[in-house]
């Protein structure tokens, strides 16, 4: 049985910049072949074509073949065959409540959980982090950080911008502590979590400081707990 893989990214990559690709280059390492084929799902950001230009900027210099799917101008009728065909399947941040809408109405949210059963490689940055797990807080609606529910790959929550938005830490460590949402992980910028099978397998980072944290309630308190982060070898693009 193939093994089922999550990296969610809480920020960085090339979504921020183009100077270090480790997390990025870390991601097409867990593929199973050379030369994989990643597919870039942009929803969030309405598929926004300079940030879809950034991934092939970054990814055509990382020895794979990368390609995307628009759900506004869909290039093929069969997504589940494009999907199936990729080796990693890479989701861009922006308003993971709009995104997650567009996946349900097309049943893209089937297909990936399919995709991810059958052992392709799911990853992301912020919205393309949170989406895997039950849940997670997002800014998709304007004036304060909300608990969105998600697609369950994952039975935790997540925070993204762990330590790069001033509000994201506060905010969930409070959902947490008044019950709204379950316990989980935050993410900072330049950090990820990679899971294997449901478990988290490792903790990783492209820049020293940038961490993770598992986020659960001990009695009255939160309590957070670092985890072990390895530090990836810069990658320029």
């Amino acid at each position: 049985m193939a093994q089922q893989q999550i990296i969610a990214m809480g920020g960085g990559g090339f979504s921020e910049s183009l100077e270090n690709l480790a997390l990025d280059r870390y991601i097409l390492e867990q593929a199973t072949k050379p030369d994989p084929a990643i597919g870039f799902l942009a929803t969030a950001s309405g598929d926004a074509p300079t940030y879809i230009t950034r991934f092939y900027q970054a990814f055509s210099r990382l020895g794979c073949t990368p390609s995307h799917l628009s759900l506004f101008e869909p290039h093929t009728a069969d997504l589940e065959g494009y999907i199936m065909e990729q080796d990693i399947i890479y989701v861009g941040g922006g308003n993971t409540r709009s995104m997650l809408a567009l996946w349900r109405e097309w049943e893209l949210d089937i297909i990936l959980r399919d995709a991810y059963e059958a052992g392709v490689v799911l990853a992301g940055i912020s919205a393309g982090a949170i989406c895997w797990f039950y849940e997670g807080t997002t800014d998709s609606i304007p004036g304060r950080l909300t608990q969105i529910p998600c697609l369950g790959l994952l039975p935790h929550s997540c925070s993204p911008h762990y330590d790069g938005e001033i509000d994201r830490r506060p905010a969930m460590q409070q959902l947490i502590a008044t019950g709204d949402m379950r316990p989980g992980y935050g993410i900072d910028n330049d950090a990820a979590l990679h899971f294997i099978d449901g478990e988290l397998h490792r903790a990783i980072t492209a820049r020293e400081g940038a961490a993770a944290y598992s986020v659960e309630k001990d009695g009255d308190a939160i309590k957070e707990t670092l985890q072990d982060m390895m530090l990836l070898s810069p990658v320029r693009g």
